[in-house]
């Protein structure tokens, strides 16, 4: 019972940040591009590969895990949404920006997980 309330504490808080952040770049640019979506998903990728460098695989609790890499993470990226806008734009026939969205989506995703990895293992060897 204690694990099923860490994923719904966990996916609550990343649905409500991903609401919020999807939200923000819409403020600032109304177009087809699905910006908010972007930015969530490489946020998410930058974020999961930071916490899991700077927690380490040895030092991550099963409930931090259920909390964070499944219920945050989990409910605050959306593949399904950038798979649903993906086909709308291809739909609607942007091409070109489907292609953009889904290129963009894929290797700057892997690359920001890298980048979060690797920020956060520059952070702990860092002497304040």
């Amino acid at each position: 019972m204690v694990k099923i309330l860490y994923l719904i504490l966990g996916g609550a808080t990343g649905t409500l940040l991903r609401y919020w952040v999807s939200g923000l770049p819409h403020k600032i640019y109304d177009g087809v591009f699905p910006w908010g979506t972007l930015v969530v998903n490489l946020a998410g990728s930058f974020l999961i590969g930071f916490s899991y460098g700077f927690l380490g695989r040895e030092n991550i609790s099963t409930n931090v895990k259920l909390f964070l890499f499944i219920g945050i993470f989990g409910s605050f990226t959306t593949f399904s949404t950038f798979a649903f806008e993906s086909l709308n734009l291809i739909r609607d026939g942007n091409i070109k920006f489907a292609l953009i969205n889904m290129l963009a989506s894929n290797i700057l995703g892997v690359f920001l997980v890298y980048v979060g990895f690797v920020v956060s293992k520059l952070l702990l060897n860092f002497k304040f």
